[in-house]
């Protein structure tokens, strides 16, 4: 895909090679006899380090994309890379694998354990992954720090604010140190001032060289993104720039 008009700089460093990258994707689904395309040629790329929104009406086609690029979902046809690996046609158990190991999920309900305290909900993933107990307990202190939770370790869900919750789910995405955090409307239970603060929580990671992605029907949340995709009937509709606080926007195609 190309990128800002006129290209790198002359003499600059060589760019990192994309940590994610989707190539003429395409979803058929089959739906009473009748086949639904809900992406149509889907390709870009996303550097290392990326803030990236994915924005679009209900039937877009965003949740799809993110059903494959979270290797819930397989593509019809079309290519998925992820760290350099194609990933887009792997089976169950590989597929698992790979998000075990290369994907960190935030959701709009938090999907935490309402019996289970902040450290227990952060420390699940690195359970699965069988990583040892004295390495879990370094990395999920890591990870509540990284949130700004270090003082609520021991707190259950029912202790926590809408935002604080939130914030438990941002540090168990980030507890097996993913290649790519996906956020799917990761403040859509929030009042405002959550959001603000869950909205600063993700610029601090990105900041910190966490790629994210996040899918919203915000474009309020889409501006705090530096480049926003914009779907629309299963294709990406427009590739661009945004500044922070909805500054002037830069094509990128």
């Amino acid at each position: 895909m190309s990128g800002v008009e006129g290209g790198p700089a002359l003499g600059g460093e060589p760019p990192e090679p994309p940590v994610l990258e989707v190539a003429s994707l395409n979803r058929t689904y089959e739906t009473g006899g009748v086949s639904v395309l809900a992406l149509r040629g889907v390709a870009f790329t996303v550097a290392p380090g990326e803030l990236l929104a994915i924005v679009g009406p209900s039937g877009s086609g965003k949740s799809t994309l993110l059903g494959i690029l979270g290797c819930l979902d397989r593509p019809t046809s079309g290519e998925y890379w992820l760290d350099g690996e194609e990933v887009g046609g792997f089976d169950a158990t590989v597929s698992a694998r790979v998000r075990r190991e290369k994907l960190g999920f935030v959701f709009q309900a938090y999907n935490l354990l309402p019996r289970s305290t902040a450290y227990e909900n952060v420390e699940l993933p690195l359970v699965y992954a069988k990583t040892p107990r004295t390495q879990r307990r370094e990395r999920v202190l890591e990870a509540l720090d990284a949130v700004g939770l270090a003082d609520r370790v021991t707190h259950l869900p029912t202790q926590l604010s809408g935002g604080q919750q939130q914030r438990v789910a941002i540090a168990r995405a980030l507890v097996n140190r993913p290649k790519v955090v996906l956020a799917d409307e990761p403040t859509g239970n929030l009042d405002t001032r959550s959001e603000t603060e869950i909205l600063a929580t993700l610029h601090q990671l990105n900041a910190e060289g966490t790629t994210i992605l996040i899918v919203t029907h915000s474009d309020e949340v889409a501006q705090q993104a530096r480049r926003i995709l914009s779907m629309r009937d299963g294709e990406i509709e427009r590739d661009h720039l945004a500044g922070a606080n909805g500054g002037a926007r830069t094509e990128l195609r």
